[in-house]
């Protein structure tokens, strides 16, 4: 059952999401994909500030924050049976 792909800042504290798209451009990209987000990767969303911006992310063992405006550009599908 594959569900629908959403952007990482839409997703719940604690899902977990295989990334699916990544449409961040230029110097932010190459660092992202240094960083893990490459597509077919597991992305668990740790937490949230408090105002919902920024977001912590685990990807390939590394904790990462990333502001709505860049997490608002890579897509997901969930992992499993996780609600969003």
């Amino acid at each position: 059952m594959a569900g629908a792909a959403i952007p990482l800042s839409e997703a719940s504290n604690g899902s977990t999401l295989r990334i699916s798209g990544i449409e961040v451009q230029g110097v932010l990209r190459r660092r992202l994909l240094d960083l893990g987000f490459v597509v077919g990767n597991a992305v668990e969303v740790l937490r949230r500030s408090p105002l919902g911006d920024p977001i912590a992310f685990r990807v390939s063992n590394t904790t990462i924050a990333l502001r709505r405006e860049e997490s608002s550009l890579i897509y997901g599908e969930p992992v499993g049976g996780e609600g969003i």
